[in-house]
């Protein structure tokens, strides 16, 4: 069983992308994993499934393996556009699709939220246009990270005027080769700006394994799911620097992270049960083509 504050780190942080690299499924069998996963004991872990918009159709055939205690539940991947032209064309298009699978089978199928590449000539009045295009549907919009504190003020502006913060700003941390994985120095950058502006944040790509460590498949050190999400709460609950974040992301020691049925502490820095809670709010999920090997992985740990 999981410590509670493990528990409280995790719950629902897994959005499961096995289409994607490096696991590159077909969509059958990747549905047919998640319709596994959705029934598993520690499905506590998993959120939702990530599916391209292109293949909402073809993923109708499929609904059979899913029941109204079990539903699939997708967050929907929009295109990846190169300016704000047809990203304005594509998000009509893509609200359009959402709507027709939404309204499918509403037993068996939910779409919790919307990712989506933000083109850097986007401003906050097409955001707007946006949010009217998409209604209270939360989205998760993808910049690169020399762009990251740009793109949370940027959505910051426009969260400030609504009652919750629907827009969140989405971080890739990986990908199959070397230079996809951002420096620790990149990602610390992006985690403290969100304590400032409240901008949630969820992330994909990379994050495999609990702990940073070095892989041979890439060639260079990939981050942890542990050491970011944990960075994440704890630099907001305690107001770290991109420094002090950065120690975090690059700590690679399983004994230097703490989980009991009251705190999670990382070394002499620590957060309580309740207060994680309130932090995972603005820290949500991370995408991982794989389910499994995040928790064969705890369990190696002995975390579970």
């Amino acid at each position: 069983m999981a410590a509670a504050s493990l528990r409280a780190l995790l719950e629902h942080s897994i959005d499961y992308a096995g289409m994607f690299p490096p696991c590159s499924l077909e969509l059958e069998p990747a549905l047919t994993n998640h319709a596994r996963y959705v029934r598993l004991h520690d499905r506590w872990m998993l959120n939702a499934f990530v599916l391209p918009v292109g293949q909402f159709d073809a993923a109708k055939q499929f609904l059979p393996q899913f029941d109204p205690m079990h539903p699939l539940c997708i967050s929907a991947l929009g295109p990846k556009t190169e300016n704000a032209t047809a990203f304005r064309e594509a998000l009509v298009e893509t609200d359009e699709a959402i709507r027709s699978l939404s309204a499918h089978n509403v037993d068996l199928i939910s779409i919790s939220q919307l990712e989506m590449f933000l083109p850097e000539d986007v401003d906050s009045s097409l955001l707007k246009e946006a949010r009217s295009i998409m209604g209270s549907l939360p989205a998760f919009w993808e910049a690169p990270a020399e762009r990251a504190e740009r793109t949370i003020a940027l959505l910051a502006e426009y969260n400030s005027n609504a009652d919750d913060p629907t827009f969140g700003y989405k971080m890739r941390t990986g990908g199959v080769t070397t230079d996809a994985f951002p420096k620790s120095a990149h990602i610390a950058a992006a985690l403290v700006v969100p304590v400032t502006h409240q901008v949630p944040i969820k992330f994909t790509a990379g994050l495999h394994h609990p702990l940073r460590q070095y892989r041979e498949e890439v060639q260079t050190k990939m981050h942890g799911f542990l050491n970011v999400l944990g960075a994440a709460v704890l630099a907001a609950e305690h107001r770290w620097d991109a420094a002090q974040t950065a120690a975090m992301l690059e700590d690679e020691g399983v004994s230097s992270f703490k989980f009991d049925n009251e705190f999670f502490a990382w070394r002499d820095w620590k957060i309580d049960i309740q207060r994680l809670r309130d932090r995972r709010r603005f820290v949500t999920t991370f995408g991982s083509c794989s389910f499994d090997e995040p928790l064969d992985d705890l369990r190696a740990l002995k975390l579970f």
